[in-house]
């Protein structure tokens, strides 16, 4: 079985412009604007718990195996 090579620098997660405007037109029925959606990119990055987001992953896939 081939074993995947990660580097530092390999993005592992990553949000579209499409993945924002899925949203909108779900939660607005209309896409943002390029104006809206710079207004907004900052508090998605604050809003996401990117730490707790990879310490329950390794809670729940790593530390069970050990």
């Amino acid at each position: 079985m081939n074993q995947l090579m990660y580097n530092e620098d390999t993005i592992i997660y990553e949000l579209t412009v499409q993945d924002i405007q899925t949203v909108a037109n779900q939660e607005l029925e209309r896409n943002l604007t390029n104006n809206e959606i710079e207004r907004i990119i900052d508090l998605i990055a604050e809003n996401i718990s990117w730490y707790e987001a990879i310490s329950s992953a390794i809670e729940k896939k790593i530390n069970v195996i050990n």
